[in-house]
């Protein structure tokens, strides 16, 4: 249970580093718009409702293989889904190694302070 609240820790940090970051932000704001026109096509155009949209937008650009059961009916909406994935699957790969690097120099940062904190204090016992 320690190392799931150390690891959400770690991961709030990144986060919060990350969108410091201006090309994080970019990426982020793109999937957020991208996500979002999504939803808008899909509650519009295949009748689906608001949750069951996002859910949609969601989890088919996250290489899961979650059955949604939904797709799309029309010509129209199957069109876009092909245009959609192959956008979004692109955008979101790259958002999420963004935060993936940003926590890992997050957690090297640490291990490098901690390091030189037990340095400082073996020199300090020294004298």
């Amino acid at each position: 249970m320690l190392s799931f609240v150390l690891t959400v820790k770690r991961f709030l940090e990144a986060i919060v580093k990350a969108f410091k970051n201006p090309m994080f932000l970019s990426l982020f704001t793109t999937l957020f718009l991208i996500i979002l026109s999504g939803t808008l096509f899909y509650t519009k155009k295949e009748g689906w409702d608001v949750l069951d949209a996002i859910y949609f937008c969601v989890v088919s650009l996250i290489p899961t293989g979650v059955d949604t059961n939904l797709s799309p009916v029309t010509n129209l909406g199957k069109i876009f889904t092909m245009l959609y994935l192959v956008v979004g699957t692109g955008v979101m790969f790259i958002t999420l190694l963004t935060l993936g690097k940003t926590m890992i120099n997050t957690k090297a940062l640490e291990e490098r302070k901690t390091d030189s904190q037990k340095k400082l204090n073996e020199y300090k016992k020294k004298k």
